[in-house]
């Protein structure tokens, strides 16, 4: 294995999912605002989930996310 190709693919992968995640996220907030589903105080309770074919890694990640 090519340790620095490996690495850079991985920070390649975490990047696309760490842009994408933020502005379903944003868009996500901004609808439900919109909408009157969120009153802008709240925190909202947020989980991620990452598994790797061909491997039994299925990482879960929890955060919150505050609005206010």
């Amino acid at each position: 294995m090519n340790e620095d190709a490996f690495n850079m693919s991985v920070r390649k992968f975490l990047k696309q999912v760490g842009i994408t995640a933020q502005r379903e996220i944003e868009s996500a907030v901004r609808d439900a605002l919109a909408q009157g589903g969120l009153a802008g105080s709240e925190t909202l309770e947020a989980k991620a989930t990452i598994t790797l074919a061909s491997t039994k890694l299925h990482l879960v990640v929890n955060g919150d996310i505050e609005l206010d």
